[in-house]
């Protein structure tokens, strides 16, 4: 339900961004979009969303910082307990950094 929402919202958009109807089509897009997200139904459904959002936003941010604590640990070529201990290694235009 929500993609289709997106998705219609974004098409919305798209059109009166690249629309030469004037102003009074442009009028009419805005009167319906404002319809849409005033709906009782549009509202429950966004409030929704972003209770589950809430929700599960500590799972995620835990599994992001996993997902880039092991991409990090990949990038230095270190593994284990040492990932924390070296230092990063840098080289630029002038040559190999510390």
């Amino acid at each position: 339900m929500m993609k289709k929402l997106m998705l219609l919202a974004a098409a919305a958009v798209g059109y009166v961004l690249g629309a030469r109807a004037g102003r009074e089509r442009y009028e009419q897009i805005m009167g319906m979009a404002n319809r849409v997200k005033d709906d009782p139904r549009v509202q429950e459904k966004a409030q929704q969303a972003m209770g589950a959002a809430r929700e599960h936003a500590p799972v995620v941010a835990e599994k992001v910082a996993g997902a880039a604590s092991a991409a990090a640990s990949k990038v230095t070529g270190s593994e284990g307990a040492h990932a924390d201990t070296r230092q990063p290694h840098m080289a630029g235009p002038q040559g190999d950094l510390p």
